[in-house]
This record gives structure tokens, C-alpha cells and sequence, in this order.
């Protein structure tokens, strides 16, 4: 029997049986080749579609922004069932905590960069990628429109639009400069992996501008003043980066300057990474005060010019100047612009940052939602609703609320309302139930409504808003990329909380954060961290668990191996101080 006489009397076989069976037949030739014959269900055989019966098209969903909110959601959105497209002017998702080795060399900057379509490649489909730049949102028309960044001398109409059925913006948040003169004109930034290249041919250049002859001391002093404005984690790593790259590599090759260097660090606060443990702040204040970076703590600058920033010591007013031959500005984050349109759009004219619900839904819209650092969770406060619940938890009507009618709805407050778990731990109560203790600790049996009230009147005290960090926008991401994946399945079989004022209960579980930790690397192979359950390390130690949490954290194994050989690199040969 010849080859295909075989295989034309397997189809045959295989045709036979029910639609989508499959079987998959191997032939061994005299030669040691391997031929493979498996049939499938073809478009011929497949059972057509009723006069009744309409393929499900998919809904729309378009996603604005590739960077930590908006890579997490691509990476786990399900596109069997949402046809995706994506908008975002760079074509890559940059690892943004190691900026600040960039500008100084430590690890090079595309060893923390990866490319969006290797991100987004999926089995099942694709996720379709446009570089361009979203001008505005049209929330009536559910569009947005769209501008594409590449050369303006190629063909064809650079604007166009999409429609949606579902928007998910994740464009992040600019410098907050405060609108401070001369800042735009005269400062650098460090929000972009282009910010970090800037400022790394900067210092360079301020180095070899420092040693042409001709030039006072003075003047000298101050091409070599570097002045960083924030002591945020940013500015404080950039700091520490800058100090490490000139006493490690710099002095060696401009010896003739090396005693001429400064580092300077504005923070308006009372204290340098005041969003840390007071130890944390503490330490490294006194470290960099060791290293000879100049702390200059309760200043405001009032204005940047080219060669000096002008800045007032809060405490007393006093105003004086600062010569300065390279700015880096660190100072927070501000909205972008076609946020901040959208906002106005929404009646949200008055707000910093996008505010969403706890399911990260933009207030005001049924079907956009916004991620990282250009929204922010409106927690909906506990007072609000006391009435419905206590109405909800008293089954008999009776008026009054006993801790057996407390119980049954516990589980649903804790869900729904996340300050009153941190309420407890504050107040260091073991069980809910403790709030409804008399004033001086005794149990009671029941409370009525003002009672009731009155135990937890400042529960909503504990309210506050998320930090702006990559860790909370990858966890929202991820978040809400679960949710789409189980709309369906969650509508029929709900698993959020109940709702005190409504009836049934909430499709998903409200966005709930969970803190793994967070760094401030310091110099000198040391670092500080804030741990979970209050756990708080400094020293040598921490630097190498650094090292190993954002190795571990890179998005792909390509850049994963590239950092680890940069850090190896520059423990070996040094950082480059070549200006490319």
C-alpha cells in the first residue's frame, strides 16, 4: 500500500467518527524519516451555526500605557475572550527602580528594558500594539484618539482612533514640578529610561567641562555641584548612586578636580524618606552626612535659572542661592494632560489624580478604569453606609445589635471596608467585635444605633491613599486583569462582599494591597528596608537582598541576566564614564 493510499483511507476513518476527534497517526519510512498525519476538525465539518444562533463577538478592550499597571494587566488578561489593543508612545516596558543606576552606569539601560510585543505574544491570539500617544478621551463616544509618535514625514494620516468597549488607562503621572520658575527649562527629570541617559552624559559632561583651562576655582566648583531636589526614594538613590560613581571611578580619572565635587540634597520636609520607618530616615541621614552629601532639610526652592536655584529655609524665610551645574528634580508626580481633560469630562475637574472605586472603576463611568500612578482609590468610608449596616445586621428589627447579629456580617466589613482591619492593629484589638466594648472595656450585649455609631466613628481615620509606586501598580494590574478574565463566571456566582445598600452582593472582591516590603539603597553597599510585619533592616546584608529581589523581579530572563552581569561587571571592571 503506498504513503497515500494509507493516509487517503485514515482520513476516511478518522471523517467517520464525532466532530473533534482527533488522532494523530506516525509512519516510519525505510529511510528513518518520520512523517506525522493528524486530523482535525475542519471548517467543513464543523456544525454551523443556527439561523437563531450569533457568534459572540468579543468586547473591545483598550489599554492605554505599558508601564508596570499596564504590562501586569496584558500579561494575565485572558484575550480568548476580549479582543485587546494596546497605545503607548515607547514600544517597551522599562524596569523603573534601577533609573537611578542608569544615570550613573551601574547597569546599562537596555538591561532593564523589554520590548512589549515579546511581553504581549500570547498562544491563544493577539494583543495588537500601536506606538502612539492618546490626545483624548471621549468617554460619550467610547473613543479615544490617538496619535502616532514616529517620523512626522511618513506617509499616511499620523491620528486616528479606537473605539472601546471597555478602557483601561495606565499612562501614569509626570513631574509635579509645583510650578516652580525655571524647573521645566533648567532641571532634570527621572521618570523615563531617556531622563536617565540624559542625566548620565550630563555628569559627564559637567566632569570634562570642570577640567578645560582657563577656569577659576570657582567655577569648577560649580560645574562639580550637583544638586538633587527631593528626598523621595528616588532622589535618595540617585544621590547615593551619584556619590558611588565619583568616589569609586570619577576621582581616578579626574584627579585634578576630585576635591572640588559636591552632592546636594533639598528635601522640603523635616526629614529625608519620610515615607519610611523614622529609623530608616535616621540612618540615612547620618550615612549621608558621613559620605559628605550636603542634607539640606525644611528648604522650598522658589526658583531654577541656569546657573543657580534660588531656595528659602522655611523655619526663619530666609532666601539664598545655590550655583549649581546640573539639577535633578524628584519632587512627586503630577497629572499628564489628557488625564487631565478626561477628568474634567467626569466632573473630577478639582482632583490630583483620577479617583476610582475599590474595583478600580473610574467614578462617573461605567466602563473605564484607571491603574497606577494617575488614579487613586476613593475609599468608601464606613460612616457612610453605618446605617444600612447596622439595618442589615439587625435581623429581628429589634433596634439594638447583639454580638451574635455583629458576627454574621463581620467577614462582609473587613472585605468591604480595609481600614477597619487596620483600625484594630492600631488600637491593637484581636476581634471586631471589640469595638463594641463599653468605654471601659466591658462586653456588652447589645448596642443600639448611636452606640453603634459611636464605636466606630474612627475606623475611617485609617483611610489612606496608596503611594505611588511600581509595586502598587503591578498589584492593580494583575488585580484587575482577574477580574476581566472572571466577568462571566462572577456574575452568575458573585464572590465579593454583600452590599449594605443594596441587595445581593458585590460581583468581585474589592483591590486590596499588600505591602512586600520596600528599599532605599543608600551607597556604599548598603541599604535600607522596610519589611513585612513592621521588620525594618539596614547595613551591608540588606544591599545583597536588594541585589536579589530586583534580580528576581525583572519581567523576563533576558533582562534578568543582563543585570546581574552589569552589577557583575562593574564589581570587576568599574562603571563607564564614557559619554555614549
Amino acid at each position: 500500500m503506498t504513503i497515500s493510499s494509507f493516509l487517503k483511507r485514515a482520513s476516511g476513518y478518522l471523517h467517520g467518527h464525532p466532530a473533534g476527534f482527533k488522532a494523530l497517526v506516525l509512519v516510519t519510512l525505510s529511510s528513518g524519516s518520520l512523517i506525522a498525519y493528524s486530523d482535525s476538525q475542519s471548517e467543513t465539518d464543523r456544525v454551523g451555526l443556527g439561523p437563531n444562533q450569533k457568534e459572540q463577538k468579543k468586547k473591545k478592550v483598550v489599554v492605554l500605557g505599558t508601564g508596570w499597571a499596564g504590562t501586569s494587566f496584558l500579561k494575565d488578561i485572558d484575550i480568548s475572550s476580549y479582543e485587546v489593543q494596546v497605545v503607548s508612545p515607547r514600544n517597551y516596558f522599562a524596569f523603573t527602580p534601577l533609573l537611578p543606576s542608569v544615570t550613573c552606569g551601574t547597569v546599562e539601560a537596555r538591561s532593564i528594558v523589554e520590548p512589549v510585543r515579546n511581553i504581549i505574544k500570547k498562544r491563544n491570539g493577539e494583543i495588537q500594539f500601536f506606538e502612539a500617544e492618546c490626545l483624548k478621551i471621549d468617554a460619550t463616544n467610547n473613543q479615544v484618539l490617538c496619535r502616532s509618535n514616529l517620523d512626522q514625514n511618513l506617509g499616511g494620516n499620523r491620528e486616528f482612533s479606537l473605539e472601546y468597549d471597555y478602557l483601561v488607562i495606565a499612562v501614569g503621572a509626570r513631574v509635579n514640578t509645583f510650578n516652580t520658575p525655571g524647573v521645566r527649562e533648567n532641571c532634570y527629570f527621572l521618570k523615563e529610561v531617556e531622563d536617565a541617559q540624559k542625566i548620565r552624559a550630563s555628569v559627564i559632561d559637567s566632569f570634562e567641562r570642570a577640567v578645560l583651562p582657563g577656569l577659576s576655582e570657582e567655577e569648577r566648583k560649580t560645574h562639580l555641584h550637583f544638586v538633587i531636589v527631593g528626598g523621595g526614594p528616588t532622589g535618595v538613590e540617585f544621590a547615593a548612586e551619584l556619590h558611588d560613581f565619583v568616589q569609586e571611578d570619577l576621582v581616578t580619572i579626574y584627579p585634578m578636580v576630585k576635591d572640588l565635587v559636591r552632592i546636594t540634597l533639598i528635601q522640603s520636609g523635616d526629614h529625608i524618606l519620610n515615607t519610611y520607618d523614622e529609623r530608616i530616615s535616621s540612618f540615612a541621614e547620618q550615612k549621608f552626612r558621613r559620605d559628605g552629601i550636603d542634607v539640606r532639610t525644611g528648604c522650598r526652592v522658589l526658583g531654577v535659572s541656569e546657573k543657580s536655584l534660588s531656595v528659602k529655609v522655611k523655619s526663619h524665610g530666609e532666601v539664598y542661592s545655590i550655583p549649581h551645574g546640573l539639577v535633578v528634580w524628584s519632587t512627586g508626580v503630577g497629572t499628564r494632560p489628557v488625564v487631565s481633560d478626561f477628568m474634567e469630562q467626569v466632573g473630577q475637574g478639582d482632583r490630583r489624580a483620577l479617583a476610582t472605586n475599590e474595583w478600580l472603576r473610574v467614578k462617573g463611568t461605567e466602563n473605564v478604569y484607571a491603574l497606577g500612578d494617575c488614579a487613586t482609590i476613593d475609599q468608601r468610608k464606613i460612616m457612610e453606609d453605618i446605617l444600612s449596616i447596622f439595618k442589615a445586621a439587625d435581623q429581628d428589627n429589634s433596634g439594638t445589635l447583639t454580638v451574635s447579629e455583629f458576627q454574621d456580617v463581620v467577614d462582609d466589613i473587613l472585605i468591604r471596608y480595609p481600614q477597619v482591619e487596620v483600625y484594630l492593629k492600631s488600637k491593637h484589638l484581636k476581634d471586631v467585635t471589640d469595638l463594641l466594648r463599653d468605654p471601659e472595656g466591658n462586653e456588652r450585649e447589645s448596642v443600639d444605633i448611636e452606640e453603634f455609631k459611636s464605636a466606630l466613628c474612627h475606623v475611617d481615620s485609617q483611610a489612606k491613599s496608596l503611594p505611588a509606586t511600581a509595586q502598587v501598580a503591578a498589584q492593580q494590574g494583575a488585580y484587575l486583569s482577574r477580574c476581566f478574565n472572571r466577568r462571566q463566571q462572577c456574575h452568575e456566582l458573585p464572590e465579593g462582599p454583600r452590599r449594605f445598600t443594596g441587595v445581593g452582593q458585590h460581583r468581585f472582591r474589592p483591590f486590596r494591597y499588600k505591602h512586600f516590603g520596600s528599599f532605599a539603597p543608600l551607597g556604599g553597599e548598603q541599604a535600607a528596608a522596610e519589611l513585612p510585619g513592621d521588620w525594618v533592616s539596614m547595613g551591608h546584608s540588606t544591599q545583597w537582598l536588594w541585589y536579589s529581589v530586583y534580580a528576581s523581579k525583572q519581567v523576563s530572563w533576558r533582562t534578568r541576566v543582563l543585570v546581574v552581569f552589569d552589577w557583575t561587571r562593574r564589581f570587576v571592571f568599574g562603571r563607564d564614564s564614557s559619554r555614549i
